[in-house]
């Protein structure tokens, strides 16, 4: 397992390669801690660019099994701003990456300094990149160049609707993950990440913790907030899984179906619009017709795109550039002059790609995590009246949610059973969540908001795209959270934010 240099910009686009989250059922040798707590931490320069100079970083030794704390160690890389004005200090504000795969070791120095001024005041702003990850001790699964494709790692059926090669997909990559990923693949879990944010804190000298975690974020803080309750100060929880026990991250996928069918139409009135430079049809009744016939023509007859991965336009690639759009209104252009192109028999420039290392090591995080979380069936027959069904009442999606995905041939029985998001614990907690959200839509973030029951408030923002607060929500919803991080107000009530 190696380290590789940093490319923040580089390496949040390779998260989107797997972007889709009381008592911990498990014996109590899993969270038994070593007889010494963590070390202070070291802070250095940070290697690499950074954003903001005043991010300093340091590294941590976890363990790498908490059942066995004093056996083999992993190291998870962490950053830091102090808050910006010493007397209105009040801790430390973990900000949370998405995913599974997602860097947050420069959050501190970008995301973080979106923040308003009141709230840099009183946090120490802190980023991490979670185990197995980036600046982390890294993993990789070794995958062939053709598997890193986006449109294979997503589960798309054939276009038929067969599950048999994704099958076959599923059992020659998590063999390469099984030979090439190490003992630590075996340790990658939400449960073993949120331990980690623990020893973490405790590294920092800190009694209690706030967050502000981002989609699988959510999740990662809301096992967080069950794990350790005690701990937790104030939680903002943006973009919001699905915490089903039962299912974790294939209620996550298995959501895209709701996701596309929320956004599709306002990227149907976007695309119709007069005077739209990327107008793909007259009215907004007519862009989903189009879109369903053209990727039928290229699941019949795929264009040649050379130096992309896979080499060609076909159906399942433009279902996928779909998905990926309607994570942000300002990539809807995007998804309009490939459709255009399509039309006309042509593809457009090849997009920049993340080095292929980088990939790797982003894939091989999300497959373990999600693969590791709970176990998922195995057999073909298990996925393939799911697909058909969600193909007929979900076409935009054509059975991908339903689909089977490298998991379903994954070597390893998952260690322990999902932690159960319930209502016990301090009310610490705001919910914000966009109505309409391709990969966290608002009908899973609802399941969380009733598990946490009155632990929580949720705002719910009237607007479009993945990531709210500060990102693709509304001023009235940014304005909710930012005043409960700096205060610790929160709505009386659920709240809607027009």
């Amino acid at each position: 397992m190696t380290k590789t240099k940093r490319n923040p910009a580089l390496l949040a686009a390779a998260t989107a390669v797997l972007a889709l989250t009381a008592p911990l059922t498990a014996t109590a040798s899993a969270t038994a801690a070593p007889a010494a707590g963590p070390a202070p931490l070291d802070w250095k320069k940070c290697e690499g660019p950074v954003a903001d100079p005043r991010q300093r970083c340091a590294t941590l030794d976890v363990p790498m099994d908490y059942a066995d704390p004093r056996g083999a160690r992993t190291e998870i890389a962490v950053s830091r701003i102090p808050a910006e004005k010493r007397s209105a200090r009040r801790g430390a504000l973990f900000l949370i990456p998405g995913g599974p795969g997602g860097s947050g070791l420069d959050s501190p120095s970008t995301k973080g300094q979106r923040l308003p001024q009141e709230v840099r005041d009183a946090y120490d702003l802190i980023g991490f990149d979670p185990r197995g990850l980036g600046a982390s001790t890294q993993v990789s699964c070794g995958l062939e160049h053709g598997d890193l494709a986006t449109s294979k790692l997503r589960p798309w059926p054939g276009p038929d609707g067969s599950v048999t090669e994704n099958m076959a997909t599923a059992r020659r990559t998590s063999d390469a993950c099984a030979r090439n990923g190490g003992e630590l693949i075996r340790h990658l879990s939400t449960a073993n990440g949120a331990r980690d944010i623990d020893r973490v804190r405790a590294a920092l000298g800190e009694r209690r913790i706030s967050a502000w975690g981002v989609s699988y974020g959510t999740y990662v803080g809301a096992v967080y907030s069950q794990l350790f309750s005690g701990r937790t100060d104030r939680i903002v929880l943006d973009s919001v899984d699905n915490p089903d026990p039962t299912r974790v991250s294939r209620a996550w996928i298995a959501g895209h179906e709701t996701g596309v069918e929320d956004t599709f139409p306002e990227f149907a009135k976007w695309a119709s619009a007069p005077g739209n430079p990327d107008r793909v049809a007259r009215s907004a009744a007519e862009v989903r017709p189009l879109f369903l016939r053209l990727a039928k023509r290229l699941d019949r007859e795929p264009i040649p795109w050379p130096g992309a991965n896979p080499e060609e336009l076909n159906g399942n690639v433009l279902r996928q550039s779909m998905l990926d759009a309607f994570y942000d209104p300002d990539r809807f252009a995007g998804l309009a002059q490939l459709i255009k192109a399509a039309e006309r028999g042509e593809v457009p420039a090849v997009p920049e790609a993340p080095p292929e290392e980088m990939l790797q090591n982003v894939t091989a995080v999300g497959a373990g995590t999600l693969c590791n979380d709970v176990a998922w069936p195995t057999t073909a027959a298990a996925y393939e009246k799911d697909v058909a069904r969600s193909r007929a009442a979900h076409p935009l999606t054509a059975g991908m949610p339903r689909n089977a995905m490298l998991c379903a041939a994954w070597p390893f029985a998952p260690r322990e059973a999902p932690v159960r998001i319930t209502d016990k614990g301090p009310s610490d907690i705001l919910l914000v969540q966009n109505e309409r959200d391709v990969a966290t839509p608002l009908k899973g973030a609802l399941k969380m908001r009733e598990a946490l029951g009155g632990r929580a408030t949720m705002v719910t923002v009237n607007s479009t795209g993945h990531d709210a607060y500060l990102a693709n929500g509304n001023e009235c919803g940014d304005r909710t959270v930012s005043r409960f991080l700096a205060t610790g107000e929160r709505p009386d009530q659920d709240t809607y934010c027009a």
